[in-house]
């Protein structure tokens, strides 16, 4: 009989999510992006204009999604649109990372409900799989022959942008040659029911892909590349998430992709907050409602749109402004409301109190859109070099 040892090997340092300038050395680049989302045909759509110009039904069933959960259908649909428009020919050495919390929940209360009326003796096993908060990731890697890591998060409003942010990580350390980055929530009824008890009155239903890759990598396979990722922050703070994104960037931001209102804070003009010179704020959420997990994904789909503008437009924009999109998720603490003595931040929501008045000054319903209190991340995505470097050009 073998013995397990003792005392197993030391884990390796973990990666220093707060200093993202090595993880970017690389240049990961965004290479392509799909849509499956209720209400729009592409990403040019989340830019402007009214909704709805679709009618498709983004989780329709087809080839292959047959008893799939919902999520999941809008998942592939978005996978094989950014896939195709990518021309990868052999995806097999591809990660795949999914920004998802609420999923599969309509299938976990199922479950739940068919045990309370029939135990457990109700269930069949080829369901169970199912059951898994990881299932989505697990049916992009099986569906589309993709075998490298496969991660799902559920870390709030963030996600998307983390998901990100892992992908290049992921590129980085040489896990894989390309990746999937999924950001996915459903309209279903269990949904719907926890986004109307937290004061809802929209949200997202759909999916959106992104294809993130080295920019060496789309380089050798001569891949069109739509946005550089130029920087990563995450905090509790606002402000200071936003001051670690831009920690290698010192232009105008072309445009702001943040949920609610996106107020300048007490470092604008120190390259933390707004200035004078960044362009105009995008709020996606104003326009799809509340997009969870998924938001972080979709400014991004938004970022690419930006760049693809006409010349004409860029021009008239006044050059380097165009050249940058920071895209921002999550509520975090309100650095731009001063609390006066007895004031601050009222633990857990992270809403300032001005003192003696109890009178809310803004926080994580406004600065989110969901009243998320998972912390805040900031991306950062700037115009490709004609080259493909990845490079701003001067």
């Amino acid at each position: 009989m073998t013995l397990l040892p003792t005392e197993l090997p030391p884990l390796p340092a973990p990666l220093p999510v707060t200093s993202p300038v090595p993880l970017f050395a690389s240049r990961p680049v965004i290479t392509a992006c799909g849509l499956a989302v209720s209400g729009v045909a592409d990403e040019r759509d989340l830019l402007g204009g009214s909704l709805g110009i679709t009618g498709e039904d983004p989780s329709a069933s087809g080839p292959g999604l047959r008893h799939k959960d919902r999520a999941s259908r809008m998942a592939l649909r978005a996978v094989r649109r950014a896939l195709d428009a990518a021309a990868i020919d052999a995806p097999a050495a591809t990660a795949v990372v999914v920004s998802s919390n609420f999923g599969n929940l309509d299938t976990v209360c199922d479950f739940t409900d068919t045990i309370a009326a029939e135990s457990v003796t109700g269930l069949s096993p080829l369901r169970v799989p199912h059951m898994s908060s990881h299932v989505t990731a697990a049916w992009v890697a099986i569906e589309h022959g993709l075998r490298g890591p496969n991660l799902t998060l559920c870390s709030g409003t963030p996600g998307g942008l983390d998901a990100v942010f892992w992908a290049a990580a992921l590129l980085a350390a040489g896990r894989a040659e390309v990746a999937v980055v999924v950001g996915v929530e459903p309209d279903t009824a269990p949904v719907a029911r926890l986004h109307r008890e937290r004061g809802g009155t929209a949200w997202l239903d759909g999916a959106a892909c992104l294809v993130v890759e080295n920019a060496a990598h789309a380089a050798s396979r001569g891949a069109r590349v739509r946005a550089a990722v130029s920087g990563y922050g995450k905090a509790t703070d606002r402000a200071e998430a936003v001051r670690q994104a831009l920690k290698a960037y010192d232009r105008p931001i072309g445009l702001r992709v943040a949920a609610g209102r996106d107020r300048p804070g007490p470092g604008a003009g120190a390259g933390v907050g707004p200035s004078p010179q960044d362009g105009p704020v995008l709020d996606l959420t104003g326009r799809l409602g509340r997009c969870s997990g998924a938001l972080g994904v979709l400014q991004c789909a938004a970022a690419l749109a930006w760049f693809d503008r006409p010349a004409w437009e860029v021009e008239r924009s006044r050059g380097p402004v165009a050249d940058s999109v920071l895209a921002i998720a999550g509520a975090g603490r309100d650095v731009s409301a001063k609390a006066g003595p007895g004031g601050g931040v009222r633990p857990g929501t992270g809403t300032a109190i001005r003192a003696g008045t109890g009178a809310r000054t803004g926080g994580a319903g406004e600065a989110d859109g969901e009243g998320d209190p998972s912390g805040v991340s900031a991306l950062l995505l700037t115009r490709p070099a004609p080259d493909g470097s990845g490079r701003v050009p001067s």
